[in-house]
């Protein structure tokens, strides 16, 4: 058999070979990215993959409200930005930790830019990521936003944000801590009208296409809280933030 005619049967197989190995690599690293998180769970990644490639993406820009959802920064900010987060999303705690520091120095607290959090614990993290939700809501009841995002940031900083979750008893701590009122919290906790709040920013989300998170949508403020954004995924080093914040300002 000459040269050529072996190039021609053998090419086919080498192709499907490679197809094969790509695909066996990538779940390993999957596998080992989830485990570096401190997870252990490499099918709470598949589902939040796969749940992403189901979920029809916006093709453009969108309108996304604000809702009555916490600010963080001056309410008059030029630009908002609008996060769908869940507190116990590995790539979530991420943002936290390496990006919104960066913004909130940059942008806002010099009032260029507001930030508005919105809920969406995914299923596959639930109870307690939707508990945590709750426990934030409930603790701006006892304040203010102020006091939602001291509560949140300490939801962030003791969580392993690995789908486990705090316990409840972790999040009393967190309002011990605070000086809230801790049974007014775990009275807050177990009103069936806190889900319904958390359910609407998850009904909110899947009409916009956000699916996954965290997700953001970055758009000039508007005077009736509904802005016009595109969809930006997943945990952003700030050089993407600050490209589109810059083009807005």
């Amino acid at each position: 058999m000459n040269k050529e005619k072996l190039l021609e049967y053998s090419t086919p197989f080498l192709v499907i070979i490679l197809i094969v190995a790509v695909f066996f690599l990538g779940s390993f690293w999957t596998k080992v990215q989830y485990l570096e998180n401190g997870s252990g769970k490499p099918q709470a990644v598949a589902q939040q993959v796969q749940q992403a490639q189901q979920a029809p993406a916006p093709s453009g820009p969108v309108k996304v409200s604000i809702d009555d959802d916490p600010i963080l920064g001056d309410k008059n900010a030029k630009v908002t930005i609008i996060e769908f987060s869940d507190y116990e999303c590995p790539f979530c705690k991420r943002h936290f930790t390496d990006t919104l520091p960066q913004l909130i120095k940059e942008y806002i607290d010099k009032g260029l830019v507001k930030l508005v959090f919105r809920d969406l614990p995914l299923s596959f993290h639930d109870p307690m990521a939707t508990t945590e939700a709750i426990a934030a809501n409930c603790a701006r009841e006892q304040g203010d936003d102020s006091t939602y995002f001291k509560y949140h940031d300490e939801i962030f900083k003791r969580t392993k944000s690995n789908g486990n979750g705090l316990t409840k008893e972790d999040l009393y701590k967190i309002a011990t801590d605070l000086k809230l009122n801790v049974n007014n919290l775990k009275t807050c906790i177990d009103d069936p009208k806190q889900k319904e709040e958390v359910q609407k920013d998850l009904t909110d989300a899947g009409s916009v296409g956000a699916n996954g998170t965290p997700a953001f949508f970055i758009g000039k403020s508007t005077n009736d809280g509904i802005i016009e954004a595109v969809l930006t995924s997943g945990a952003q080093p700030f050089s993407v933030f600050k490209t589109i914040i810059d083009e807005l300002l």
